[in-house]
């Protein structure tokens, strides 16, 4: 059985790295989207966009790591977290992060278009309240990023603040006016609106957690399953643990909550129309 997180952060200086890879593929899991996790996280100031640049390439040698030494299939996504172009605002304003930041989000899509990523992300806006100008800047590299995906065919994963209906048809606005395609777009850390995600086109990555999957697959099985696992020894198992996704798949197909066309559907299928990857056992 294929089962993939959407959404799964290692960290070789914080967290476990291998050895959560290595839980999530004992229990069960076969595939994994590794998001970039900071320049700070990876040892680099996050100041200028070679520093963010050098933490892309130090990603895509963990990503290729995993790949080596564990079963596990692993893809890399790479862009700047929401929070970064923040703090590198605050700290040598706005308009120098915001040239800082497009020029990284160029060399992401360069890795995309190299095949050695396979999507954008996550980039978006601060889940935490800022100034109407750095808001406004966020939302001008999400469609920054998404422009630059649009251009290169790829996917891109939002990082955002909480979300309801209305905020899933103002993506949808936003990604028409971009012109990318709606299934590129994915929104990470998705509250199950399932129905309405379809409805504008985007594809909603929900946490794995009971009560939210259950809601999810009530609502039909157009989404991705994640964890946003962010391995820190610090907090074990935040957001979720490394081995849920699996386990929650496995489980809800025995109790009859998933059928096999969902697990199929969720776990390949979906995968597959939103990046454009084969995922194979």
């Amino acid at each position: 059985m294929i089962i993939l997180d959407n959404h799964f952060h290692v960290d070789p200086f914080k967290g476990i790295f291998l050895e959560a890879v290595k839980q999530f593929h004992r229990a069960g899991g076969t595939h994994l989207n590794v998001i970039y996790k900071s320049a700070h996280d990876y040892g680099f100031e996050g100041m200028k966009a070679e520093d963010f640049i050098k933490a892309m390439d130090f990603h895509i040698k963990l990503v290729e790591k995993i790949n080596k030494e564990t079963e596990v299939r692993a893809f890399a996504i790479v862009g700047v977290h929401p929070a970064e172009f923040v703090y590198l605002a605050e700290k040598k304003g706005l308009e120098y992060a915001k040239c800082e930041v497009m020029k990284a989000l160029e060399y992401a899509q360069r890795l995309c278009l190299e095949q050695k990523a396979i999507a954008i992300g996550e980039i978006g806006r601060p889940h935490y309240e800022v100034s109407k100008e750095v808001w406004e800047a966020s939302i001008d590299l999400m469609k920054y990023g998404m422009a630059l995906a649009k251009e290169a065919d790829c996917a891109v994963q939002l990082h955002t603040e909480s979300f309801n209906e209305e905020k899933f048809r103002e993506l949808g606005n936003i990604v028409k006016e971009v012109g990318i395609k709606p299934y590129r777009v994915v929104k990470h850390f998705s509250p199950p609106l399932v129905k309405i995600a379809e409805e504008v086109g985007v594809f909603p990555s929900i946490i794995a957690s009971k009560s939210t999957i259950k809601e999810a697959i009530s609502q039909g099985n157009r989404f991705l399953m994640e964890t946003d696992y962010i391995d820190d020894k610090r907090r074990p198992g935040a957001v979720l643990g490394p081995k849920t996704v699996p386990k929650r798949t496995k489980a809800f197909l025995q109790m009859g909550i998933f059928t096999e066309e969902d697990v199929h559907k969720i776990h390949i299928e979906n995968p597959k129309k939103v990046y454009g990857v084969e995922l194979e056992e």
